[in-house]
């Protein structure tokens, strides 16, 4: 009787804990474009190399969230996403930031590196595509 009272406690203060209403996480995903790239010039099959892109958080409710990096064929598409805090009031400031990121060279090809520079008037992404051969 005791064992079921205790863990029909522990149910009780485990919703309870749980607000799922709380509007205090008020965040959102967004894609900011590059504005440059720093890649080699050539890769060496098999080795690893750091690649650069720098951008800007567009105020200061904006932070690095992740780097998407996706592959397509022998192209990998590249943009930043930063994480939105929509609950603070935010500082106008454009903040230049870079991120750096690890690519091992697994394809004998030349890579496409298609760094995101926002959408056209249309709404199709636009990309600046970097070709780097391999040796």
């Amino acid at each position: 009787m005791i064992k079921k009272l205790l863990i029909a406690t522990l149910v009780i203060f485990t919703f309870y804990s749980c607000d799922v209403g709380d509007d205090n996480n008020n965040f959102e995903i967004k894609t900011l474009v590059i504005k440059e790239a720093v890649v080699p010039t050539e890769f060496e099959f098999g080795n690893s190399y750091t690649l650069k892109v720098i951008y800007d958080l567009p105020n200061g409710c904006h932070s690095f969230y992740d780097l998407f990096y996706q592959y397509d064929g022998a192209s990998r598409i590249v943009a930043v996403n930063s994480l939105v805090n929509l609950n603070l009031e935010c500082t106008e400031a454009l903040i230049e930031e870079e991120h750096n990121f690890i690519v091992k060279v697994t394809q004998e090809e030349d890579y496409t590196f298609r760094f995101w520079k926002g959408k056209d008037n249309n709404g199709v992404d636009i990309f600046e595509d970097i070709i780097v051969p391999v040796i």
